[in-house]
């Protein structure tokens, strides 16, 4: 009999049970672990978005895949009026978490042994994951120009990225689009903090025109509610582009089962045609950024890029990136350490600022000491 082919064969270990021991460390200090480690939310759901999925929560039968067409209205009117984006009406398709469309797109698209999935070199592990479960091959790069003649079935752009924070201005995305297109390679764009931007520049979409010049061939752009509304416990998020690519994957949801819940669409819904809530929350992530960044540097640590995003891209002219986190949570702080998102990272540590105020005191107060 022939021996069965584990998908697991094909993953690495799970990088955050390596934090273990050092989450012990932390959670040791007389005032309780600081965790920097995971971009979570901590903070209320707003609550007229809870009262959306309460209204909504008589739901016997089954929801559309697709999403309601009152969901679809909303998510079409956010991407335009808070990004510039213009998306035909069967160009949307909600997913049950941002990470889980990551996670499947490779196999959803087709795409397996013999196709390269292409994503940064500093990168959310997902994206490396995806196209393992598909059986196809994950490079890290950031110059495509050197990939060499292999076929490239899908290519990942993160902007603002996980984990450094990163901007990717509309020349360089605009070449991405270009060396995509001239080799029929899908390009996804991982936007799930494009509202989190700190500096002068603003992230912007690849679906915005002044990248695709108005066509969304080949393009996707994936979007997620946890960050920008706390619903990470909702799993709600979506993707939007191609009509022809978004086709696509409803058509192979569909038979897979993969639906939103139709309480969590009500609440997405809710959630993108309201701003305030949105407004209210990135304050709250401004000034922790903000105390965070300064205790940081006040106490040696180097930032950079850190732009956009939930995090701090840190690093210690003394420590390489486990050293760092053994010396933080010797302090009761725990971060994540820089190679959890490639080999590049490994003199930098990942900062979340999602803790509550009451944490991002205790952590300013710690590297003071």
């Amino acid at each position: 009999m022939a021996e069965r082919r584990r998908v697991t064969d094909r993953l690495p270990t799970f990088p955050w049970d390596r934090l273990a021991p050092y989450k012990r460390t932390a959670a040791a200090s007389p005032d309780g672990i600081v965790d920097l480690s995971v971009g979570t939310p901590v903070d209320p759901v707003p609550p007229n978005l809870r009262q959306a999925l309460a209204d909504a929560a008589d739901s016997p039968g089954y929801p559309m895949t697709w999403g309601t067409p009152e969901l679809r209205a909303s998510i079409r009117g956010w991407l335009a009026r808070r990004h510039g984006v213009r998306v035909e009406e069967g160009a949307v398709l909600p997913a049950v978490g941002s990470k889980e469309l990551v996670a499947w797109l490779p196999t959803l698209l087709g795409l397996g042994e013999g196709d390269t999935v292409v994503h940064p070199e500093l990168a959310y592990p997902t994206y490396d994951v995806g196209a393992r479960m598909a059986g196809a091959t994950p490079v890290a790069s950031d110059g495509l120009t050197a990939l060499g003649p292999a076929p490239v079935g899908l290519v990942w752009v993160n902007s603002p990225s996980n984990p450094t924070g990163r901007v990717l201005d509309v020349p360089h995305l605009r070449k991405v689009v270009q060396w995509a297109r001239e080799r029929g390679a899908v390009v996804a764009s991982d936007e799930c903090y494009l509202d989190l931007g700190w500096e002068d520049r603003e992230p912007v979409s690849i679906l915005h025109p002044d990248v695709c010049d108005g066509s969304h061939e080949n393009l996707l752009a994936v979007h997620s509610l946890s960050k920008r509304s706390n619903l990470a416990g909702y799993r709600a998020a979506f993707v939007a582009g191609d009509p022809a690519l978004v086709g696509e994957l409803l058509a192979v949801r569909k038979h897979a089962g993969m639906i939103v819940p139709a309480p969590v669409q009500a609440a997405m819904r809710a959630a993108l045609d309201d701003d305030e809530h949105a407004a209210e929350q990135k304050e709250r992530y401004r000034a922790r950024r903000s105390r965070l960044r300064a205790a940081f540097e006040g106490a040696g640590w180097r930032i950079e890029h850190s732009d956009a995003g939930l995090y701090l891209w840190a690093s210690h002219p003394e420590h390489d990136a486990w050293g760092a986190v053994s010396v933080l949570a010797e302090r009761g702080v725990l971060v994540a350490p820089g190679d959890f998102y490639g080999p590049a990272g490994a003199r930098h540590v990942r900062v979340a600022f999602t803790a509550t105020d009451e944490r991002v005191d205790a952590a300013v107060r710690r590297l003071a000491s």
